[in-house]
């Protein structure tokens, strides 16, 4: 029997009739090969995350290292970190990007960040 809803159809179906599918045709399914990739770069990430977190201690001052930590793991947007430390908005940009003087980029969390993953040799890939 078939229903009519106006957010889906609905199909109603015997056992027999789910025994025509494959887990392959199951909504949600993946392959193994898929899986075993998913879980691969899972523990590439947490590698990466423990490897970054030595850069940051290493290369970061302290206020950097808060705003950086808010902005990309505590997931907070810049005027919420700002609120939160009791700057300006502009300021935590600049704590993150760094800010030109004399036509010159200056400072930043990431510029620090790029260049010691860079020496490290350390990539998403």
């Amino acid at each position: 029997m078939t229903k009519f809803n106006p957010d889906f159809w609905e199909v109603s179906l015997s056992h027999e009739d789910w025994r025509q599918f494959t887990t392959a045709d199951r909504l949600g399914h993946e392959a193994p090969e898929d899986l075993a990739v998913r879980h691969e770069r899972g523990e590439r990430a947490k590698s990466l995350v423990s490897q970054l977190q030595e850069v940051m201690d290493e290369v970061l001052t302290d206020r950097q290292r808060d705003v950086v930590g808010l902005y990309f793991f505590g997931k907070l947007n810049q005027r919420q970190i700002a609120e939160h430390l009791g700057l300006s908005q502009q300021t935590v940009s600049e704590h993150l990007y760094g800010k030109r003087r004399n036509g010159r980029a200056i400072g930043g969390a990431m510029r620090k960040l790029r260049a010691e993953c860079a020496r490290r040799g350390l990539r998403w890939e």
